[in-house]
């Protein structure tokens, strides 16, 4: 590869982790994890539970320190063995956007104040850009309906919905999704899916620790499955499902779509 070339595949990485260990106590639960995620793709990430999915993700925006590694989102670079300079870590942190199993909306405000607070805090936007910028996203993900209701209010789909478009109105390049649809019934978890089905298409570069083997078979671009804190394998989504190379691979996607 030339220079130009390595140059270029550097500028299209969105996330970079190399060499990437956690340890709780004298449990390894991630056990040298290097991985790539290109600009505009979406990463489905699968696997048993326990295999170390959720602790990756806040491994990457550091919500979770890893014990060893380097980690670089959009030209960010932090190795982990060094001491984070704390502009390193807000600008690391800014270029990411994440939602979680749990909604954490603020109970005590509507939807509307849970997306233009967070804009008026770290990017510094007056209220009236928070609000428009807010209502857009509401627009966006179907709830323009809903911006003057509180969290109680909404169904739990309508609030992870909610949480999307607050981690959206902060502009992040990349967006982490920690099994966003696991706490919510199927048919509400659609409308949720539908939303990131739709990010996928615009070229959002996503991340995506799923229990939705649809969608990780059919709009992933690529699919990393993950077992005692290593990767077992990766690669197309759909050769892997059809002809998975691990034994443990095929145990585990033989349990799951059975229960389909």
């Amino acid at each position: 590869m030339s220079l130009a070339d390595a140059a270029a595949t550097e500028a299209a990485c969105a996330i970079k982790l190399e060499g990437v260990e956690k340890q709780f106590g004298d449990q390894l639960v991630l056990k040298s994890i290097s991985m790539e995620v290109m600009a505009g793709q979406v990463v489905a990430i699968i696997g048993p539970s326990g295999a170390g999915k959720s602790t990756l993700l806040r491994c990457i925006n550091l919500l979770e320190r890893p014990t060893a590694g380097t980690i670089t989102v959009d030209g960010v670079t932090i190795q982990v063995d060094h001491q984070i300079k704390e502009r390193d870590l807000a600008a690391l942190r800014s270029r990411v956007g994440m939602v979680f199993q749990s909604f954490n909306l603020f109970p005590h405000m509507t939807a509307l104040r849970n997306i233009m607070l967070p804009q008026q805090r770290v990017l510094g936007r007056s209220k009236a850009e928070a609000e428009d910028r807010a209502r857009t996203l509401l627009a966006r993900v179907g709830l323009s309906d809903k911006a003057d209701q509180y969290p109680a209010r909404c169904s739990g789909g309508q609030q992870q919905r909610i949480a999307i478009a607050r981690a959206l109105a902060l502009d992040p390049k990349v967006m982490l999704f920690d099994e966003p649809t696991s706490a919510l019934d199927p048919e509400v978890s659609l409308e949720v899916l539908k939303v990131m089905r739709e990010l996928a298409r615009e070229g959002m570069t996503m991340a995506v620790v799923t229990h939705e083997m649809q969608f990780a078979r059919d709009v992933s671009d690529h699919l990393v499955v993950m077992g005692d804190g290593d990767i077992l394998e990766e690669g197309d989504p759909h050769q892997i499902f059809a002809e998975p190379q691990q034994q443990r691979t095929r145990q585990f996607l033989r349990a799951v779509l059975e229960r389909e």
